[in-house]
């Protein structure tokens, strides 16, 4: 009898196994594809979440050798300079642009990855001042801005080992005043975003010595000559002061030449103004001389001569004074 009752008990453990096996079966079928899904829905999720790393920084020094030239007339110099870019990824020159001109020739020293410095010779230019003109200043720039990234992507970082200038670059005609460095962000009128700008200025002024040769002596000698005809009472005084008044309208047409046409007075306009006030002022005392000698009104002629001799050079100096204490200003 107990041999009897076992098999029906073994058939019901069998089926009650196989039934546990199929629902466990069921169970991985259904799971696997449902986990599945959620790993492609996480991993679409972090795919398109955005870079939080920050934007590029690199950076960037600029190591003037030379200047070749500058032309006040259109405001364009020629410039050799080293230029250092260092990042911690990847960076290339091809990445920024110089903005205010142009590489005439680029030569890699040394180039790795997150590391590039290259000799760079470029036309470039400025926006001249000529308001001192000849005793003008100018700042001679080198701007250099991302050619694509905006200020989200990279930014420019001033490095002031790589930067500054050689002590023995010239620009002849000219003497070196100073350097600065600075970086700007740079917006335009179709993008919301601003770019970083880095901004080297290497700042100029004309030589004293050779401005004072070239501009002032000549006039100077006009001015001084005129000014001592005043003690003469002859006719030949007049005749000596047109042929000054000639000389220094000869020299403001050459001396000026050499400069655009701008909408404000210079100094050597200003300068010149008084050159040209102190000339017609001895020439009419001049004409009032020679009118009353002629008429033999001797007393009036000595008055007149009088008061040229205390008056204009008087007014003269002081116009002059006035105008060099502008420069201190």
């Amino acid at each position: 009898m107990p041999g009897r009752a076992g098999g029906p008990l073994r058939k019901g453990a069998g089926s009650l196994t196989r039934y546990l096996l199929f629902i466990a079966f069921a169970i991985v079928l259904i799971a696997v594809p449902v986990s599945a899904a959620a790993a492609a829905g996480t991993l679409s999720d972090v795919s398109v979440q955005p870079n939080a790393t920050g934007p590029q920084i690199v950076h960037i020094g600029t190591y003037v050798v030379d200047f070749k030239r500058f032309d006040v007339a259109d405001g364009t110099f020629e410039a050799n300079f080293y230029l250092d870019l260092e990042s911690d990824s990847p960076i290339s020159i091809d990445d920024i642009e110089i903005m205010n001109g142009h590489t005439t020739s680029v030569d890699p020293i040394v180039d790795t990855p997150d590391h590039k410095n290259y000799r760079i010779a470029a036309a470039l230019a400025a926006d001249p001042d000529l308001r001192r003109y000849p005793f003008d200043r100018h700042t001679l720039p080198v701007e250099i801005e991302p050619k694509v990234k905006n200020e989200r992507e990279m930014v420019l970082v001033i490095d002031p080992a790589q930067s500054g200038l050689d002590p023995g670059a010239v620009l002849p005609g000219w003497s070196f005043t100073g350097t600065r460095s600075a970086v700007i962000n740079q917006s335009y009128i179709a993008e919301d975003v601003s770019y970083s700008r880095a901004v080297f200025d290497f700042g100029i002024e004309r030589d004293t010595a050779s401005t004072i040769l070239k501009f002032f002596l000549p006039i100077m000698l006009i001015i001084i000559v005129s000014l001592s005809s005043l003690m003469m009472k002859t006719s030949s005084r007049l005749g000596l002061n047109a042929s000054m008044f000639l000389a220094a309208v000869l020299i403001h047409w050459r001396v000026a030449d050499v400069i655009p046409l701008v909408a404000y007075a210079t100094f050597l306009d200003l300068f010149m103004m008084i050159t040209y006030a102190t000339l017609v002022m001895v020439l009419v005392s001049g004409i009032l001389i020679l009118k009353y000698t002629e008429t033999k009104e001797t007393d009036t002629v000595d008055r007149i001569n009088r008061w040229s001799l205390r008056i204009i050079p008087a007014v003269s100096i002081a116009l002059y004074f006035l105008l060099f204490l502008t420069l201190l200003i």
